[in-house]
């Protein structure tokens, strides 16, 4: 790939503020740009993009999995898309339903052809990240690319 394809906006938002400093730190030395081109390489997706991470902590991805999914429990990754068709072709039960049926029915958002296209928001819990990361016996950076590009 000879061109830049994705950006991502990083936020960083834990109840612990030395923790905060602690995950920018480890993720300044990341690469998370090389891992979402990527993806979108083997995903065979072309357009210059846009999404965003959040890195929280269980509490914050626990409130959202509630307000979102029903499900009263922390996870690793949460996807929010912001198109309302998938660039890619997969099978219905992987790709992301609206629950509610008013959002089913929004006009369509049309991104500008000038314009980078706004993927949506991946929130990923930083504690998740590194239990699971232990489970698996790999780097915590690793797991976090993992997600990143599940996400």
């Amino acid at each position: 790939m000879t061109q830049e394809q994705s950006q991502i906006e990083m936020y960083i938002s834990t109840s612990d503020d030395k923790q905060n400093a602690t995950i920018q730190a480890m993720v300044a030395t990341a690469d998370l740009e090389r891992v979402g081109n990527a993806t979108l390489e083997q995903a065979h997706i072309t357009l210059p993009v846009l999404f965003t991470v959040l890195i929280t902590d269980d509490e914050g991805i626990r409130e959202m999995n509630q307000q979102y999914r029903e499900q009263d429990k922390p996870t690793d990754v949460l996807s929010f898309p912001l198109l309302d068709k998938p660039l890619v072709n997969a099978p219905t039960e992987q790709l992301w339903q609206p629950a509610d049926e008013t959002l089913a029915e929004q006009p369509a958002f049309v991104t500008p052809p000038e314009l980078i296209t706004n993927l949506g928001d991946i929130v990923i819990s930083w504690p998740t990240v590194q239990r699971q990361a232990r489970e698996a016996g790999h780097n915590t950076l690793y797991e976090l690319f993992y997600l990143v590009s599940h996400g």
